[in-house]
């Protein structure tokens, strides 16, 4: 890639040529997830939170134009305050770049200038995936095809919520991305901390994770190595309330108008 594509902070190249721990954040949690003026909290939160450890985030989105690794906080401030702004997936890079407007970058994006950036890391809440219905719509993430190709790191709470979960770990496995627990075996559900799906491998420290992360690079494979770290047991919404609100919501989306009186099963 020609290296005028993106640009990196001073600070993100200083750490990646030192090798000092550096995080990626993607920023469409901030720009398209969250409501004002908690979007910018939680951007800002995240980098403290990382910067206490005594690790160097790097939030990443596009900025006028330009994709950029390390956004300041001026621009993450500006960023979380626009309207109707492109919400930037890997495919929508060169059109975001050649209309020079700011941008919201998704995992996919996310994970793709963070290794182009020789960031190792990568940590976002929920991943995208198989959506209810695939077999028909054919609705599936970026997301998944993307980190087949990129070989870093990314921690998550699991995939969203209202994906299909089981058809999503199907697909990981055939596009041979490994998905490692941390410290469980069952896979993570975003806000819960079980999604009902167990896992095959799980790891119990950081150690464990990079001797992981080592062999694949040992071999040379371009895929992501997915770990996935739970939120708490005790700050987990109640399993019972999200199916019920999942249950509610997928419901809805079947029917004209979505009008509460529809009624349609939801897939198992």
């Amino acid at each position: 890639m020609n290296s005028n594509a993106i640009f990196v902070s001073e600070e993100v190249q200083a750490a990646v040529r030192e090798n000092r721990p550096v995080v990626a954040l993607e920023s469409t949690i901030f720009t398209h997830g969250l409501p004002r003026p908690r979007n910018l909290e939680v951007a800002l939160e995240a980098e403290a939170s990382l910067r206490a450890a005594g690790v160097v985030p790097a939030t990443i989105g596009v900025y006028n134009g330009v994709p950029t690794v390390g956004l300041t906080t001026e621009q993450i401030t500006e960023l979380s305050k626009v309207d109707n702004m492109d919400k930037v997936s890997l495919r929508d890079l060169p059109v975001v770049r050649a209309r020079g407007v700011h941008g919201g970058t998704t995992v996919a994006a996310t994970a793709f200038l963070a290794h182009h950036a020789g960031v190792k890391v990568f940590s976002t809440g929920g991943l995208g995936g198989v959506h209810h219905g695939a077999s028909e719509s054919f609705d599936e993430s970026a997301d998944m095809t993307t980190l087949a190709q990129v070989p870093i790191v990314v921690i998550s709470a699991g995939v969203k919520s209202i994906l299909d979960v089981g058809a999503t770990l199907e697909r990981f496995e055939t596009l041979n991305i490994p998905v490692i627990g941390f410290g469980t075996t069952k896979y993570p559900g975003f806000y819960v901390t079980d999604s009902g799906f167990s896992l095959n491998y799980s790891v119990e420290t950081t150690d464990e994770a990079a001797q992981i992360i080592n062999a694949r690079d040992e071999f040379s494979l371009p895929q992501s190595v997915l770990l996935a770290n739970p939120v708490p047991e005790d700050q987990q919404l109640p399993p019972e309330e999200l199916d019920d609100i999942l249950d509610q919501g997928l419901g809805r989306s079947r029917c004209p108008g979505h009008r509460r009186q529809c009624q349609h099963p939801i897939p198992a």
